[in-house]
């Protein structure tokens, strides 16, 4: 997957306003923009205005996620998403994926805790079983612990995420494909050319304009390099791709 993060978070506000408050469910495009917005259970808050949201919802739709859910007599068009089509969850898998595209990378803990909004989970173990059945099918990869921290952090995979952190050894999936498999390790890709040749190239361009500037002049002035006449064929610069 490679949602965008406006995507993203409107998936997941749908999913989790489903779950939370489903009287309000399908929501508006107002409803849905405060619910990306919101201070509490976000990270990171954002400030997505109308047109943003719309975007996100428009390709959200081409995809197979999201549809326009208005009814007859609705004063406001109403959107719902389509994930239980797309990418069929029991309820303890919606509640995990909502609060990981909502929360960022969390631990089965901090999971546990932010989950239990949506579905009960009995026990820490119901869900690392959970986890390990995304992770099972590609939507969750385990990250590395960070210095310090005693528990294991999870992040989905439905976003793009330039310069992530790598999985945790031993996990596979989509993930890894990143680094590893058909497209070659990480090493391998092409490195940055940095500025000093973005400069050298500049310099050989400011160069060859100059020197055709010069050509230009000598060919209106009916004379070559040595002050004789020359024909307009002759004088003509050689122009190479």
């Amino acid at each position: 997957m490679d949602l965008t993060a406006a995507e993203t978070r409107v998936l997941g506000c749908l999913l989790e306003k489903q779950r939370t408050t489903p009287d309000m469910y399908p929501l508006t495009l107002n409803a849905l923009r405060l619910a990306c917005n919101q201070s509490t259970n976000r990270d990171p808050v954002v400030g997505y205005d109308d047109g943003v949201i719309r975007e996100a919802l428009h390709r959200l739709e081409r995809r197979g996620f999201t549809r326009l859910a208005s009814g007859r007599g609705s004063r406001a068009p109403k959107y719902r998403h389509l994930l239980a089509d797309a990418l069929p969850m029991g309820d303890d898998e919606q509640a995990l994926m909502s609060v990981l595209m909502l929360r960022g990378p969390q631990t089965p803990g901090e999971l546990k805790q932010r989950g239990e909004r949506m579905h009960p989970f009995g026990s820490l173990e119901d869900v690392h079983d959970t986890l390990r059945r995304l992770i099972a099918r590609g939507l969750v990869v385990r990250l590395d612990r960070r210095p310090g921290q005693k528990e294991e952090r999870y992040i989905h995979l439905l976003e793009e995420r330039p310069g992530a952190e790598a999985p945790a050894a031993g996990d596979h999936g989509p993930a890894a494909a990143h680094t590893d498999g058909e497209h070659g390790s990480a090493s391998s890709a092409p490195s940055d050319p940095g500025p000093g040749a973005a400069e050298g190239s500049l310099a050989a361009l400011l160069e060859r304009v100059s020197r055709l500037e010069r050509e230009m002049a000598e060919l209106r002035a009916g004379q070559d390099g040595s002050g004789q006449p020359v024909s307009r064929r002759e004088a003509l610069p050689a122009v190479h791709e």
